[in-house]
């Protein structure tokens, strides 16, 4: 429906300035586009229409696929003809955008004919980019990567891998890395909800979201915090204007800044940046104080709520409001609020997690969910955004440095399950790897650099890193390099490589930013419209994407270079064991029935590329309510059979849309907490006490299921002989024949027990959580009652800085809290949404926003070109943005941007053709060092800066 204007009168004056306001006035000449020809009103003449415009009577295919930006997973309808992808709609009959698009869905079709692609391999000599044929390509990079590996190890050579993979293409880029012998490998959950799989696996069985976006309709109360779906998943948002339409939702939004989000919101909360646990403990407060909490919850299901109890003693009213800013009246506000709309839920993204402290922010946000007894039920739960289009299925299927696929761990059991899927013999799959004794353990067995740090693999020394040396050589694989923050660092991390590596269907800012003249090598990657696979959505649904056009230029699918690759290295046939090739290109489909084979820890074997196919094929059949298939071959399924899908693909289990949900039974989607942290601690136990799911056998808790559970419950004989063979000795997660899981779930009980939430985590630094100040803070007489840890000597490889940090008061220099976060036209770093025409019109200048409180103590006007200076020396030229949706000593940038690297403008350096249609300069160049306390997770939500006219 197009909507126009009822009144010619204009609109009435409002606080402030908006953005599109912000760029007319501001001049959008000096952000590119006009500068090129693109849209400049002086390049527009009448067009002549004496002839018509050429018309294709060639046959439309129409394609399904799912958008490559965000994790919502939005349908798309692809037209082609005669090869060329012509046309897209927003699938009408997806049951989870339901016909809508956002800007950046909107865009998708211009992958498919982009001429800023790179077009063929290339590499840098003398400064200037060389073109090279693909066969030279593989063997140029392959003889110096086989030449670091034969001189310094292999884990001198590092593989950053991508969330934009299918979950075919991360889970080979996985198994590549285990095969060249490292574990140096990692991808953008790293940097963007690694403290929310740690924090909330460590609660309660699994890190990810709880609910789904479509059950979102069924809250009365939701509580976003640090997270802007208005900007960053639009099409979430109307998920949550429907909870406000339907359901009477109350929606309260806490963020440092007032957001588009907080525009829709019922009450708005201002917090200081990194004051999360605190604000979380001062809402608690209130509910204990009060009784608000669920007692018979937490008696049933919650273990050591008590604890919680004591440290939130601790965060009375008027601590917590000098701490977060936030008043005791409207701490009490918000906690009656959410107290008296049940079921309510919890929404987080980034702002949550990208702290020193994210894996603290995340348990306490999961601790509040359980108070209030909200988890396992519809309409509540912990729904947690993720960013790119595959970062949930990427970090699933294992691409991170510290796990192998499905969260096995890298110990020697892992390892041995691995390699029976793999079918390879162990002792040659540890041959691969440096089998040194380092401070760590053996480089195997070991976590590996993170991809938040690989900055510091570089830089430290040798004898201070837990491996043979220094990282020598970068694979850049689908990554966005200025979404990292210490920008600075970065660039003198890059020259001192002696190779780096950027695999990408765009060149990215890798391939300009480093000042080196060679050693650089590009290699075009195919966009997922030009390859096929599987790809996870943020609710745990997988969905399957068809092939829509053919390799653009001379580009190649990511599984295609990775086999071509490990050709070269020496390991080709042991990577392809399992899968038919056409040509050099593993078939994708029996990848995935080789993770099928192996993922039973978070059921990612019932999704086979049938059942799958069969969904994508059905859109229209999947309810938009609660996503179950309400006819067709699919009838009982839930849509993209979210994990867990228990068994095998034949047991035909229908996916779990509400994790811990005990109202169903275990064989339709019901689900107990896990037990995966032993069954009792202290000498208490960790079992569910009289809850379970409906019509189990077993009714009390129960611990993870064995081969001699089955034994001793008298169901082992219901286990066929194949099965019983394969079984013996193993457990839920390694017994391959998924006979123990069948047995399990046809007596209705949870393949890996039922426990209770724990809100002790006695394995973690803070075993409940606690609020610790920022390392770079102006509040510093808050840092002697808070502070930080102690520096590490040793953690994920290598030296990590707290306390050191923490106790330099920068503040006379740098007094400004610096933050981050996203725009709605641009996503990741940018590259390729700024190598988007109709997205690059929309937003065409970096900015910072400032109060205007603050930019008139400083004497700065809006529009006018700011130095922004981080707490590291770390410069950035912007435009000053004047408004009051920061507070007075807030300043925040978004983080799209790359292109100019402290006031110099790298347009000259991209190959030719291939520079996106905005540069601008990159937010992180300014951020500062800080590291969270579990996963390496980086903090870019909380910083120092100062800021002076340019």
């Amino acid at each position: 429906m197009r909507l126009t204007r009822k009144s010619s009168q204009p609109a009435a004056a409002k606080l402030g300035i908006s953005r599109r306001q912000f760029l007319k006035r501001s001049g959008a000449a000096t952000g590119g586009i006009a500068g090129i020809g693109l849209f400049g009103n002086t390049m527009m003449e009448r067009g002549n229409a004496a002839e018509k415009t050429a018309y294709s009577d060639a046959p439309v295919e129409v394609k399904r696929t799912i958008c490559s930006h965000c994790s919502v997973g939005c349908g798309v309808y692809a037209e082609v003809q005669e090869g060329v992808w012509t046309r897209q709609e927003p699938a009408f009959d997806h049951p989870f955008n339901r016909g809508a698009h956002c800007a950046k869905g909107a865009s998708l079709r211009e992958h498919g004919h982009s001429t800023r692609r790179l077009k063929y391999p290339m590499k840098l000599v003398n400064g200037q980019w060389q073109r090279l044929s693909w066969e030279d390509a593989i063997e140029e990079i392959g003889d110096k990567v086989l030449a670091l590996r034969e001189q310094h190890g292999p884990d001198s050579v590092y593989w950053l891998g991508s969330a934009k993979f299918s979950n075919e293409q991360a889970y080979l880029m996985r198994k590549f890395a285990a095969l060249f012998g490292t574990n140096n490998t990692d991808h953008q959950a790293r940097i963007c909800h690694s403290t929310t799989v740690a924090g909330v696996a460590n609660t309660w069985g699994y890190g990810a979201m709880t609910n789904s976006l479509n059950d979102l309709q069924n809250s009365r109360s939701i509580l976003l915090i640090g997270s802007n779906p208005c900007e960053a998943h639009p099409i979430a948002m109307q998920h949550i204007l429907l909870a406000k339409e339907r359901s009477h939702a109350d929606i309260i939004v806490v963020d440092p800044r007032f957001t588009r989000t907080a525009a829709k919101a019922s009450k708005y909360v201002r917090l200081r940046p990194g004051s999360d646990v605190a604000y979380v403990w001062g809402l608690l407060w209130h509910i204990f104080e009060n009784g608000w909490e669920d007692k018979e919850y937490i008696d049933q299901r919650v273990y050591a709520m008590d604890d919680v109890r004591k440290e939130v003693a601790n965060y009375p009213p008027d601590v917590v409001e000098n701490i977060t800013g936030v008043s005791g009246d409207d701490m009490r506000d918000t906690a009656w609020r959410l107290s008296q709309n049940r079921p309510g839920c919890v929404v987080w993204c980034m702002g949550g997690t990208q702290h020193t402290t994210g894996n603290n922010n995340t348990r306490a946000y999961c601790i509040l969910e359980l108070a209030l007894g909200n988890v396992g039920k519809s309409g509540g739960g912990t729904n947690i955004f993720r960013g790119h289009d595959n970062v949930q299925g990427a970090t699933d299927l294992g691409l991170m440095s510290h796990s192998l696929p499905g969260y096995y761990g890298l110990t020697e059991d892992a390892w041995q399950h691995w390699g029976k899927v793999w079918d390879l013999d162990s002792e040659w799959l540890k041959s691969r790897f440096d089998q040194t004794e380092y401070v760590d353990g053996k480089p195997m067995y070991t976590n590996g650099i993170t991809v938040s740090r690989w900055i510091d693999g570089v830089l430290e020394q040798d004898e201070d890193i837990a491996q043979r040396t220094r990282l020598k050589a970068m694979f850049y694989w689908g990554h966005a390099v200025n979404s990292q923050t210490r920008g600075v660092e970065m660039q003198k991390a890059m020259q001192q490589l002696d190779m780096m590596v950027i695999v990408d269907p765009y060149p990215t800012v890798a391939a300009v930013m480093h000042g080196r003249k060679d050693g650089v090598y590009l290699l075009p990657a195919c966009s997922q419209f030009e390859t096929t696979g599987s790809v996870t959505a943020t609710n745990r649904s997988l969905q399957w994407r068809d092939q829509v056009i053919e390799p653009l230029f001379e580009s190649k699918p990511d599984h295609e270079i990775m086999y071509l690759l490990a050709r070269k290295l020496g390991f080709g046939n042991e990577l392809v064991k399992n899968y038919e090739m056409n040509g050099d290109e593993p078939l994708i489909e029996d990848i995935t029935r080789e993770f099928n084979r192996g993922m039973w820890t978070v059921g990612y074997t019932g999704q086979s590329p049938e059942r799958l196919k069969e969904h994508q094929k059905n859109w229209h059949t999947f309810s938009f309510n609660d996503l179950k298939a309400k006819k067709g071959p699919a009838k009982g399924d839930y849509y993209g059979l979210p994990w867990p899908s228990w068994g095998t693909p034949e047991m035909r289990h229908p996916g779990t849309p509400i994790l811990y949900d005990t109202s169903k039974p275990v064989s339709e989607g019901g689900l107990t907490f896990r037990a995966r942290f032993g069954i009792e601690h202290d000498g208490v136990s960790l079992l569910a006490d009289g809850v379970y799911s409906e019509n189990s056998d077993l009714d009390d808790g129960y611990p993870e299921f064995t081969a001699q559970m089955l034994k001793d419950l008298g169901w082992w004989n219901e286990l066929t002989e194949q099965e019983k063979q394969a079984a013996e000795g193993k457990n839920w997660k390694t017994d391959l024949s998924g006979g123990i899981q069948r047995v399990a779930i046809a007596h209705e009980c949870a393949p890996f027990g039922n426990a209770k939430a724990r809100c002790n985590v006695w394995t973690f630094p803070d075993p409940i959580p606690k609020h610790r100040e920022p390392l770079y803070t102006n509040r510093r007489d808050l840092v002697d009652k808070f502070p930080t840890w102690e520096d590490m000597n040793s953690f994920y490889r290598l030296p990590t800085l707290y306390r050191s940090i923490q106790e330099k008061d920068v503040t006379d220099r740098y007094p400004i809290i610096l933050t981050s976060g996203r725009l709605v036209e641009y996503e990741g770093g940018g590259e390729e949404t700024r190598s988007m025409s109709w997205l690059a019109e929309l937003q065409q200048q970096m900015f910072v926003e400032i109060n205007p409180a603050l930019a008139g103590e400083l004497g700065i006007a809006e529009g006018e070109m700011v130095w922004v200076e981080g707490a590291e020396g770390g410069r950035v030229r912007v435009m000053a943005m004047v408004t009051p949706r920061v507070a007075r000593d807030v300043v925040f940038m978004p983080f799209h941007f790359a292109g100019i690297f402290q006031g110099e403008d790298l347009l000259s350096r991209y190959p030719e053709g291939s520079a996106p249609y905005i540069q601008g300069e990159a937010a992180n160049t300014a951020t500062t060092y800080g590291y969270d306390s579990v996963t390496q997770m980086q903090e870019s939500k909380c910083t120092l800066c100062r800021i002076e006219k340019a």
